[in-house]
């Protein structure tokens, strides 16, 4: 409980600063440090510039994507020392809001679950502007008109089953609130993740969702747990039957020989984007900008769907088992009232399921 308390007391301190989550499994802080850095740039390298010095990157990614991506972007430039801060994307945020109040955020680059969040830090003015010439192949729609932040891959929140205790797949959100699932279901706390917080946000504004699905929930005894991947491990493992998860890591799971399948729930499902952004305060501009290029850029995101994520680039194809966003029905709601909403959101959360 104090723990949650922490982050609703840091959660109404980013209401009150801007006037107004997750997509991975939990995972201890990776050494995050900034220090001066060089910033001096030649020409000289196969991308047409050479940059060095530290770059300090937090995430929300999976700790292992995020070492694999650090990894592919210092085989294009080495001189770049990459620190890394991963959690879950509620509390990489606690951490930047409390940075900022000490006056000394470290973070260069973020890349967390929702564009929500983003919009948050824009509004405080913590994001530096950048457009990127990789813009021109990502969709607008995933770009921020003031290229303050860009989607980076596509990640739809699912139905996940265990194919051991559920023998005939549902096709509808419906079933977490039926008999067949008292009990049985599970889903990630939008108090720490962020893909779970803007999923509160988008189904409560639903006709066929609202808080009265939420109520049902908690009414047919749902659990709840911090991410997503603890979602994951209780469904493969036969813990529960059902969970709420994105797709992703459900794909993964189910292609190296888990008793676990995914399904795209015909009333639609929520997107994210887990968008990349530059901070203002940011000492090595051109690491930086160099770093979002190359998540954007035809190498980066056929390493994403390497990795097993649905690409945001056009002309690079979803992972075997998921589903691209042309084929998604997706559910969304206006981002900026989804902003100002959001702690309302969580603290309505928190007042049906106590956690």
């Amino acid at each position: 409980m104090k723990k949650i308390m922490f982050a609703i007391v840091l959660s109404m301190f980013m209401l009150a600063a801007c006037g107004s989550d997750e997509a991975s499994k939990d995972v201890e802080e990776v050494a995050p440090a900034q220090t001066d850095v060089e910033t001096e740039t030649v020409d000289n390298d196969e991308e047409g510039v050479s940059v060095s010095g530290k770059l300090s990157f937090y995430t929300s990614q999976p700790e292992g994507d995020a070492a694999e991506l650090v990894k592919a972007f210092n085989e294009v430039h080495p001189d770049v020392e990459v620190d890394v801060f991963r959690s879950g994307t509620e509390e990489v945020i606690s951490k930047l809001l409390a940075e900022k109040q000490a006056g000394d955020i470290q973070a260069d680059v973020l890349l967390v679950a929702d564009a929500v969040t983003f919009e948050t830090l824009k509004e405080q003015g913590m994001l530096l502007p950048y457009e990127s010439a990789e813009h021109a192949s990502i969709p607008s729609d995933f770009v921020d008109e003031e290229k303050m932040y860009t989607g980076t891959k596509v990640m739809a929140t699912i139905l996940a089953i265990n194919t051991n205790d559920v023998t005939e797949a549902p096709s509808s959100w419906s079933v977490l609130t039926e008999d067949v699932a008292k009990g049985k279901s599970i889903m990630p706390s939008p108090l720490y993740s962020g893909a779970a917080a803007y999923n509160v946000g988008v189904l409560t504004r639903q006709a066929d969702f609202g808080w009265d699905f939420y109520e049902k929930l908690r009414g047919n005894d749902a659990s709840v747990v911090q991410g997503n991947g603890a979602v994951l491990q209780a469904v493969a493992g036969g813990e529960q039957s059902y969970g709420v998860v994105v797709d992703f890591i459900v794909a993964r799971a189910k292609a190296e020989g888990s008793p676990i399948d995914l399904i795209y729930p015909e009333e639609g499902v929520p997107v994210i984007t887990e968008p990349i952004g530059i901070m203002s305060n940011t000492a090595n501009e051109p690491a930086a900008q160099a770093f979002v290029d190359f998540v954007l850029s035809e190498k980066g995101q056929q390493l994403a769907a390497s990795l097993g994520y649905t690409p945001i680039r056009e002309g690079i194809a979803a992972p075997e088992g998921l589903k691209g966003i042309d084929e998604m029905k997706v559910i969304s709601h206006d981002v900026k009232e989804l902003l100002e909403t959001r702690e309302e959101d969580k603290q309505k959360f928190v007042e049906i399921f106590g956690e």
